[in-house]
């Protein structure tokens, strides 16, 4: 009588709020014919009757209980159907990255640079777009020089093993910072990975400095090629001209310091697609035009061999690294994943390999056509190889053509490069109260984001050595944030084992690079005073 009570107030207080699905019965069923079967603490199960009402309300209750406590506990959903299953996740992640929204605003309220100019609001192909102009750039054209101071062999080998490095890095880098996004704190700096991951120090003393003066650089380096591009059409139009090179810098600067009033890094998406169609005409305008003076009448002799003594030999070796460290370097990974809209899991490595097919067609193209067609006589930009003495080796309208399509690609390069300086400007001078496009915002970013390009612009015209300048950035600000950082930030990210392949193969990176690093340096800052001898400020090169 009183089990039939108790069935009773079940029936009644259950009943009509869960209905008794029949997948989830029997499922409920099963696991307790399993524990009669196995488990000797539920023995007492023997003589329940499935096909009592007061069971079948139970069995349809254990599965929903088990199932919303694995939620609770672990984040994921443990009994519905596989669609289901998978619409209920996008859903979790999504709220997950709401409620990271709603914190990184918060907490970044008072951020003027992150608010204005790293705004959260791009696809993965405007992240492609970004991450391919950052890294083919015009310093693709000193590949070739690059590969003659290796050889064949080894210049191809490090080309290759320099591309899937860097890929692996990067690819590294977005790891870390979905990790800190799942986390509850996105970070949207390369200076906020370092505080968070290594420490304050590092990503104040080091980090931090390291990438604003690798920016900088890249900055000087892309006005001073910019002007040599432009004085290289000017010379084939009026070879008696007397313009000199730091007028066309100037030129340069002038026209970088207008593109640099872009407000944000995601506003720069639809010139970085143009950036990107240029990349691809101009090298293979770089390519046909090498292969072309290969196989003419005129063509200079091809002479493959290493010039210099061992010595010679061994500081080429360490400059070549740095050279191709330098192209394929970036040193704003994070900077660029913060311009993706929430949720951003998987978006940066579709962004990558977009980038990366665009790199290997365009790299391994210039360098060997480069390199095959003028052998070790390979300058530090391979366009100053398509005229002899003034004379070009070419159709005029080619040479010209290339050089424009280039200029152009220089710009958004700049323009790229230039975006942590702007983040930190806007931080500085910029009030977050007030409207981005206010008098008080818009004149104080007009006025600092100029004095920064009108430096570059001297230090370019007193400087006019690229290829050299290339090298020292390679060495000093490349080689360790693109390919000891991301390694070390993983393995104090993930933690894993020391068993794990994927360890040591990041210890190992970290640790050739580290060495590669000093020794670029020395190499780098050897070869840029041996130059210097020849040079003069405001030179006329």
């Amino acid at each position: 009588m009183e089990d039939h009570k108790l069935r009773m107030r079940v029936d009644t207080e259950l009943g009509p709020r869960i209905p008794i699905v029949g997948n989830t019965t029997h499922l409920g069923v099963r696991w307790l014919q399993q524990f009669q079967s196995s488990q000797p603490p539920f023995s007492t199960l023997q003589n329940i009757q499935y096909s009592d009402p007061l069971f079948l309300h139970l069995s349809a209750l254990l599965p929903l209980f088990l199932s919303n406590k694995t939620e609770r506990n672990m984040g994921t959903m443990a009994s519905n159907p596989a669609p289901n299953g998978r619409a209920r996740a996008e859903d979790l992640q999504n709220s997950t990255h709401g409620e990271l929204s709603e914190a990184t605003s918060s907490s970044e309220a008072l951020d003027a640079g992150a608010l204005f100019v790293l705004k959260s609001k791009g696809s993965w192909l405007h992240c492609g777009y970004h991450l391919t102009t950052s890294i083919v750039a015009p310093a693709l054209l000193s590949l070739p020089l690059a590969v003659a101071q290796l050889g064949w062999a080894a210049g191809v080998l490090t080309l290759l093993v320099a591309g899937a490095v860097t890929f692996y890095s990067y690819t590294l880098l977005s790891l870390v910072l979905e990790q800190h996004a799942l986390l509850g704190n996105r970070l949207l700096r390369f200076r906020d990975m370092a505080h968070h991951v290594l420490g304050p120090g590092w990503g104040r003393y080091y980090i931090g400095p390291l990438q604003f003066s690798l920016c900088f650089t890249a900055v000087v380096a892309g006005t001073l090629l910019a002007g040599q591009s432009m004085k290289a059409i000017y010379l084939l139009e009026q070879p008696d001209g007397t313009m000199k090179l730091y007028e066309f810098v100037v030129i340069s600067g002038a026209i970088t310091l207008i593109l640099a009033q872009f407000p944000s890094f995601h506003s720069l998406r639809h010139f970085n697609l143009i950036s990107l169609i240029l990349c691809l005409v101009y090298s293979a305008c770089a390519t046909a035009g090498s292969i072309y003076i290969g196989h003419s009448s005129g063509a200079p002799e091809k002479d493959y061999s290493l010039p210099g003594d061992r010595q010679d030999h061994l500081f080429d070796v360490f400059n070549a690294v740095s050279i191709i460290a330098t192209t394929y370097g970036n040193g704003i990974i994070p900077e660029i994943q913060a311009t993706i809209a929430p949720p951003v899991k998987g978006k940066m490595f579709k962004g990558l390999c977009l980038c990366y097919s665009v790199v290997m067609s365009t790299f391994f193209s210039v360098a060997v056509s480069g390199y095959w067609a003028f052998g070790n006589q390979a300058r530090s930009n391979i366009l100053f190889n398509f005229t002899a003495d003034g004379r070009p080796l070419i159709p005029k309208w080619f040479i010209v053509m290339t050089n424009i399509f280039t200029i152009v690609q220089i710009f958004a390069v700049t323009i790229v490069y230039l975006q942590p300086t702007n983040e930190v400007l806007e931080g500085l001078f910029a009030d977050p109260k007030k409207e981005q496009y206010s008098a008080r915002n818009v004149i104080p970013r007009i006025l600092f984001r100029s004095i920064v390009v009108a430096v570059g612009t001297i230090i370019a015209a007193m400087l006019p050595f690229f290829g050299d300048i290339i090298a020292v950035v390679g060495a000093f600000g490349f080689l360790p944030l693109d390919f000891v950082v991301p390694s070390v930030m993983y393995n104090i990210t993930f933690r894993p084992s020391t068993r794990d392949f994927v360890f040591w193969m990041n210890t190992m990176i970290a640790t050739v690079s580290s060495i590669l690093t000093v020794l670029g340096c020395i190499a780098t800052v050897r070869q840029l005073t041996m130059d210097a001898k020849t040079y003069k400020l405001f030179a006329n090169l």
